[in-house]
């Protein structure tokens, strides 16, 4: 009787009861909305216009160079001629390649900037661990002390090593002949040049790069030289085993970012040889300075955009190869 009531009370009220279908799940209330302020009020797209700025300089100074050399690599190209350029195909490549010279630039970027990467790696690594070591007063100084060859200029750099690796009052000449080595021509040796600029690159980069490397020592956990100390390992071990492994990131980083600057290596060679052409005996052309004299020097446009395409290649090559084989070394160091 009372669910009779009950129903008819229900229906009265215009309510009609149904089973709950397992199935069909109850619909629940949206919640409201929250009224966002300030940047997250604004629209999502509202993002691309913050990021606009760099796409449009890479766009303008990045791309469009690119693809305006390229263009210009095949045709034999006189920017001072109002007419029609000419069409040359891919001559300037095969001439390129057979090309005395470019091989000679190659070269010699190649022996300068394995003379400059390889020690100035090491060079870093071991003034970052110094840097980092907790017995050192005055850290911060030391650390901004680092920085000041990489904000110096170039121009100045040149003209104090110029002085420095002088054929006759130079102060490197003078030490040799302490040990009776007679004086060495730096400015005008192939190999001895090399030297040189090598020396001036590992100055003026060793200490920026150490940085980097302090910062990458500064995130390993202390509890790992805590446990290598209680299992009896000198401080010597302690930096093979276990700080050199956890860098291996960084050096893969450092090695590949010196590559690229180191191949395209072009006012040190200028401002210490003091010419275009690379000197008596080209020992100072390197690519970058060759590509330099062929545009500007020689009016030769494809001809130095040709180049420029070659440097990109060879870069990207020597970059990979050292991607892969710091890649295989890390892996060998962690099984």
């Amino acid at each position: 009787m009372s669910a009779v009531l009950e129903t008819g009370t229900s229906k009265e009220r215009g309510v009609s009861k149904r089973p709950l279908n397992p199935w069909k799940p109850a619909k629940q209330a949206k919640a409201p909305k929250p009224i966002s302020r300030g940047i997250g009020s604004l629209n999502g797209k509202w993002g691309y216009l913050f990021i606009a700025p760099f796409f449009v300089m890479f766009l303008i100074f990045g791309l469009a160079p690119i693809v305006y050399s390229t263009y210009i690599a095949f045709f034999n190209w006189d920017p001072l001629n109002p007419g029609p350029q000419i069409f040359n195909g891919l001559d300037n490549f095969t001439n390129l390649l057979t090309d005395d010279r470019f091989w000679t630039a190659l070269w010699n970027t190649l022996d300068i900037w394995a003379m400059s990467t390889f020690p100035q790696m090491a060079i870093s690594i071991g003034l970052a661990a110094i840097l980092r070591s907790k017995f050192l007063k005055g850290a911060t100084f030391w650390r901004t002390i680092l920085l000041i060859p990489n904000i110096t200029s170039v121009i100045a750099i040149a003209i104090v090593f110029g002085q420095l690796f002088g054929r006759d009052y130079g102060m490197v000449n003078m030490v040799l002949g302490w040990f009776g080595i007679p004086h060495v021509d730096f400015i005008e040796g192939t190999t001895s040049s090399h030297i040189a600029i090598a020396t001036m690159i590992t100055w003026r980069w060793a200490g920026y790069n150490a940085l980097i490397f302090l910062a990458s020592m500064l995130a390993i956990p202390d509890e790992l030289y805590e446990s290598a100390s209680l299992d009896g390992a000198t401080g010597w071990q302690q930096f093979i085993y276990v700080t050199l492994p956890q860098l291996k990131n960084t050096i893969t980083f450092v090695l590949i970012v010196g590559t690229i600057g180191g191949l395209q290596v072009f006012a040190e060679p200028l401002t210490l040889g003091g010419s275009m052409d690379g000197g008596s005996s080209r020992q100072f052309s390197t690519l970058t300075l060759f590509l330099y004299e062929q545009a500007f020097v020689n009016n030769k446009w494809g001809y130095a955009a040709a180049v420029g395409i070659l440097i990109t290649v060879i870069v990207l090559i020597v970059s990979l190869i050292n991607f892969f084989i710091t890649k295989k070394l890390a892996g060998e160091g962690s099984e």
